[in-house]
């Protein structure tokens, strides 16, 4: 089945006032949780009494929860569109966060506290924000998903500092109640007045390509398998394992980085900063890696990044000065800006739209669960042997082998489209609902 879409039109398309709507709705969402909590670690050890790994805990059962509640979300996105979801998960990670003095008032407390903050966490991560730009553009994709993630690399850069200021002046409860003030007072009114969930929603197509005829609301063809033939697929599984192995190595190093660098003799607010040099690589690599996927193979592209993410484990591992160990921050965080980008743009050209928020959230589940798994791994090394010397190798041959796996995943099955005859743009989708290419 063909439908022949003209060029796009030459007024500014609204599909990248939602890809800023996204931007800001991930600038206060995973950079308060997942990039400030290793400036958190050391004031929570000193008012807990406790050590590392049982910090890192905290961080872990949120992760786990949100890798346990990802298939439900994005089923229930799939079927309810995004926009309600995110509105949703935003208001009650606010409150959770504005809360949180009555939540964390012990460490066990503060376990449910990560607990509650994993539960509303896919509602204010990528797994929504991904779909609906996925949903709003194709031929540009990559940098439309690229762009949107700014909002976590931008967020990864400047939180950090922030966030030890906040603790700093007003101790670690109120800096987390600040924070989610922030998120109610700025992300919610944004994401409610400019996002919409598809562009048929307004008469247009994906990428600002114009049909006439086209009504409001009307449906969009979503070419693509079903969860359960993605799944039966090879492809599927050598990118969830790809995913797992660097999540966990390159989320292990960036949450215990504060406490790396200050282990090393310097201060706190000079730690922070080698987070927000790791977030500012974050930046870089979210729009770098959006910007290349739409010029070259993306498995390619997910190999080179993956193996620079290794240089950086690797130069944290054997250095011994703080000069390189910042470059070594800057690479681990570039691994690490490229990787949600790729698991949402993967899953599209692989799998396509049709079931996108089921099969990107069991990728994305693997994603936070490995997450989860690999500061608990760096804190437990170092209880165990005081340095984390031990995790670091092991993290610097896992995420080796990811960039194997990456070379291995084959062509697209669902390919962008291609200017046609007439200089139209035409969308292939085969009888069976794969896409045709």
């Amino acid at each position: 089945m063909q439908a022949a879409y003209s060029r796009p039109r030459a007024t500014f398309f609204y599909g990248w006032w939602v890809v800023f709507a996204c931007a800001v709705g991930l600038f206060w969402g995973p950079p308060v949780t997942v990039f400030c909590f290793p400036v958190f670690l050391k004031p929570l050890m000193h008012d807990f009494h406790a050590g590392r790994a049982a910090v890192s805990f905290g961080f872990t059962l949120g992760l786990i929860t949100m890798a346990v509640g990802a298939p439900l979300v994005g089923w229930l996105i799939d079927r309810y569109g995004a926009r309600k979801m995110i509105l949703l998960a935003t208001s009650m990670f606010a409150s959770i966060l504005l809360l949180n003095k009555f939540l964390s008032t012990s460490l066990s407390r503060f376990y449910l506290f990560n607990i509650a903050l994993g539960f509303v966490g896919n509602g204010v991560g990528p797994l929504p924000y991904g779909k609906v730009v996925s949903l709003w553009f194709d031929k540009y994709r990559g940098l439309a998903l690229g762009l949107m993630m700014i909002g976590i690399g931008s967020g990864a850069m400047i939180m950090p500092s922030v966030a030890q200021q906040l603790i700093t002046g007003f101790g670690w409860h109120t800096a987390y109640a600040i924070l989610g003030g922030a998120v109610l007072l700025i992300a919610i009114p944004v994401v409610a007045s400019l996002l919409r969930d598809r562009p048929q929603d307004l008469g247009l197509l994906p990428d600002g390509a114009h049909r006439e005829g086209i009504p409001a609301g009307g449906e969009a063809t979503a070419p693509g398998l079903s969860a359960q033939d993605a799944w039966r697929t090879g492809t599927f599984w050598l990118m969830v394992c790809a995913f797992f192995l660097v999540s966990a190595s390159v989320q292990g190093c960036v949450i215990h980085l504060a406490a790396m660098l200050s282990d090393r003799g310097i201060s706190s607010q000079t730690a922070a900063l080698g987070s927000s040099l790791a977030g500012a690589a974050v930046l870089l690599g979210r729009v770098g890696t959006g910007y290349l996927l739409d010029r070259f193979f993306a498995p390619r592209v997910a190999a080179v990044f993956f193996s620079i993410a290794a240089v950086g484990i690797g130069l944290l591992w054997m250095s011994s000065t703080i000069a390189i160990m910042f470059v070594g921050a800057l690479f681990v965080g570039l691994g690490l800006g490229a990787e949600v980008d790729l698991i949402a743009y993967l899953v599209s050209r692989y799998f396509g739209l049709r079931a996108f928020g089921r099969i990107f959230s069991y990728a994305f589940a693997a994603f936070a669960l490995a997450g989860a798994l690999g500061p608990l791994i760096m804190g437990a090394g170092f209880d165990s042997t005081g340095s984390y010397r031990g995790p670091l190798a092991s993290f610097f041959v896992a995420t080796l082998i990811a960039a194997v796996l990456m070379t291995r995943l084959g062509p697209y099955r669902c390919r962008a489209s291609e200017p046609g005859e007439n200089d139209e743009i035409v969308h292939v989708q085969a009888e069976d609902g794969s896409c045709g290419v």
